[in-house]
């Protein structure tokens, strides 16, 4: 059996309580070292195989795991956060589908939420946003065409976007372009949640000039919209006294 497990944002405690048994009672244990906090590797037990998907290939990914099913071994395939984001499983799977090995899928805190913690904010602010768009820009890896940051800009939401902190100028020019303003609210937060975190509260035209300044340059997640200034917010209807729920009935405006 195969479980691919969200390792988190960090932090060794924002492992589910899942994923930790997960860990505990794993027979191979596969990794991603370049993003992945080591100290989750101190969950497992003393007979356990570990190794660093950082330095393999996908191919030699599938055959660790290959050669632990025909010894009747559980595999932990951990990756950072939640794997659903960026984290390329699918391929895995897929491959998995092919070769008959049964896995399943255990969520782990994103990175996108442990930003938001790190910032005590709050994505999704009545009349200020109400969606939030998850996104990176193109380097090696294509984006699709329709997905560009100026499509997404022109929306206004709040953006999130990972793997681009090398790209900083670039991003704010198309933020701009796609209906941002330069003052726009911006945070960069670099390691959300781990011992060393670090987070900076800036604008859509100095994302450049901030990273710069703190010698950031990967593992960080750019925070854009008014919710990162804590814009002026309608009060939500369910804890209105006056709004009638499923639950309670509301009062009568004075």
């Amino acid at each position: 059996m195969v479980h691919f497990v969200g390792a988190g944002s960090g932090a060794p405690d924002l492992i589910t309580v899942r994923g930790k048994k997960l860990l505990e009672n794993a027979d191979v244990i596969i990794y991603a070292g370049s993003l992945v906090n080591p100290q989750l590797l101190e969950y497992t037990k003393d007979l356990c195989t570990i190794h660093n998907s950082a330095k393999m290939t996908l191919e030699e990914v599938i055959e660790v795991i290959e050669r632990a099913e025909a010894c009747g071994k559980t595999t932990v395939r951990l990756h950072t956060g939640d794997p659903c984001l960026y984290g390329a499983i699918r391929e895995q799977m897929d491959i998995l589908d092919e070769k008959g090995i049964a896995y399943d899928y255990c969520p782990g805190v994103s990175a996108f939420c442990g930003a938001a913690s790190a910032l005590n904010l709050e994505y999704t602010l009545p009349d200020i946003s109400q969606s939030v768009i998850i996104t990176r820009m193109e380097g090696r890896t294509p984006v699709p065409p329709l997905e560009s940051i100026q499509s997404f800009a022109a929306h206004q939401a709040t953006m999130v976007v990972f793997l681009s902190t090398g790209m900083l100028e670039e991003l704010s020019r198309r933020l701009i372009e796609g209906g941002y303003k330069s003052e726009t609210p911006a945070a960069i937060v670099y390691k959300a949640t781990w011992d060393d975190e670090e987070k900076y509260v800036c604008t859509v035209g100095t994302l450049a000039q901030t990273a710069k300044e703190h010698n950031i340059t990967k593992t960080a997640l750019m925070i854009i919209g008014d919710v990162v200034a804590n814009a002026k917010y309608d009060r939500s209807k369910l804890y209105d006294p006056t709004f009638t729920t499923e639950f309670r009935k509301g009062t009568e405006e004075c």
